[in-house]
Formats: C-alpha cells, structure tokens, sequence
C-alpha cells in the first residue's frame, strides 16, 4: 500500500516537481497546499501519512505548522524541506517534531523513503 502524502510549498512550481518525484517512487500524494492554514485542514481532512513541508511559509512557517501537526491524536510524520541549510534553522528543527529534514536541492523519493521505517510506513 502506498504512504499517501501531502505536499506543501507556497510555490505551485516546487509542488508539481515534488508530486511528479515522490509519484515515481511509488507514493500516493493526496493533496497540496500553498500554505499552513490549508495544510492543516487537509491533514485533518485527509489523514495523510507523512507532510513534506517547507519551513519557508506565509504566515505561519512549516515549524510552528509542524508542532501543531505532531501534537494531534493521529499526528502524520512530517519531513520539513527548505531552499536554505538546515544549519540556517539551527535547534529548531530538532524541537519541532519533524520526521527529518531534506534540502530542496537533495530531496529525492529514496531521501523521503529512507525516514520510513522497513514495513514502508512513517517511522
């Protein structure tokens, strides 16, 4: 059964790049959304396995949307992506709540595969 996703970048283009990458590596990505507001009614909509969402956001930013993701009772693994390094968000990212973290420029479908656990479910 495929780990259903849900994708979220405030850019349209980054979004289509990521479905058409995690589709070809055997993912079911569910919906996508532009910012935190959306992403939080789709993840209570939908109950996807795993967000990849970016830290950059309008409004409310991908850590904060990540703390409020993680403390619901069927919370999803989210993995955070960012055009920026990881050392740019320095304990932040470790604090949240996220899976992991992925560089734009490094996120692959095996890089979002490796966070899941060995039966192909979020860790």
């Amino acid at each position: 059964m495929a780990v259903t996703v849900l994708i979220v970048d405030d850019h349209a283009g980054f979004r289509e790049l990521a479905r058409r990458m995690l589709e070809s590596g055997g993912f079911e990505v569910v919906a996508e959304a532009g910012d935190a507001a959306e992403a939080y009614l789709s993840v209570r909509r939908l109950h996807p396995a795993l967000v990849l969402l970016d830290v950059q956001l309008p409004g409310e930013d991908g850590l904060a949307l990540t703390r409020r993701l993680t403390r619901q009772p069927r919370p999803p693994a989210v993995v955070l992506t960012s055009s920026r390094d990881a050392r740019d968000y320095g304990k932040r990212l470790g604090e949240c709540g996220a899976r992991g973290f992925i560089p734009k420029a490094e996120l692959t479908w095996q890089a979002v595969e490796a966070l899941l656990d060995t039966e192909g479910r979020p860790a």
